[in-house]
């Protein structure tokens, strides 16, 4: 955590840098979210993925073809999973703030300019949920809590994030975004949980 605070330290230099009036974008669309990791006998594991959402602000620091994007975004991840015996099946709804900073490369087009980049994450859990459902008549949901606690979800996440896309002169723009959680969410030393995201989103910027 102390070299992410450094490297977070180091970023708002680089934002520094690119000193101007930045433009001011909305964004918002699809997750595909999984959680990935490692179960308690060494072994991988990964779970069904669960479709939630995203959307968010971000500011865009442009200098020539170069630019620095911070953002805030209301995001979901999780995970999902079916049996395949059974009509069971089980979800977990997380919901975060999240602050990325990407720093994105502008190649120039006719239309516009297809961009690319990557950058750190931190996201603050606001709310988990489990979903069970034994039939469509039994379902039972659970509202779960953040803390350090074995039963307990870790409130904090982070990891990197990579974002490309394509930018309309008019502002409109559409991109994906892969999410890289690199944060063990669970408090349980013997397993590694950590999100994986999968996105795909439109915005306007002004």
């Amino acid at each position: 955590m102390k070299k992410l605070i450094l490297s977070l330290a180091f970023l708002g230099v680089s934002i520094g840098a690119f000193a101007q009036i930045p433009s001011v974008g909305i964004k918002g669309g699809i997750n595909i979210a999984k959680i990935s990791g490692s179960d308690g006998s060494g072994g991988t594991s990964t779970s069904g993925t669960l479709t939630t959402f995203s959307v968010g602000a971000f500011l865009d620091f442009k200098a020539g073809a170069l630019s620095v994007q911070p953002g805030l975004y209301y995001t979901g991840k999780g995970s999902k999973s079916d049996n395949q015996i059974s009509s069971a099946s089980g979800s977990l709804n997380l919901r975060y703030l999240q602050v990325p900073v990407d720093f994105v490369f502008h190649l120039p087009a006719v239309v516009g300019n297809v961009y690319i980049g990557a950058g750190p994450y931190v996201a603050f859990g606001i709310s988990a949920r489990s979903k069970t459902s034994v039939s469509a008549s039994n379902t039972s949901t659970l509202d779960l809590s953040f803390g350090n606690d074995a039963s307990q979800i870790k409130r904090m996440d982070y990891g990197v994030q990579g974002i490309a896309g394509f930018h309309f002169n008019s502002g409109f723009l559409i991109g994906l975004n892969y999410d890289l959680g690199l944060s063990n969410i669970t408090n349980d030393s013997s397993i590694k949980s950590k999100n994986r995201v999968l996105g795909a989103a439109i915005g306007f910027t002004f």
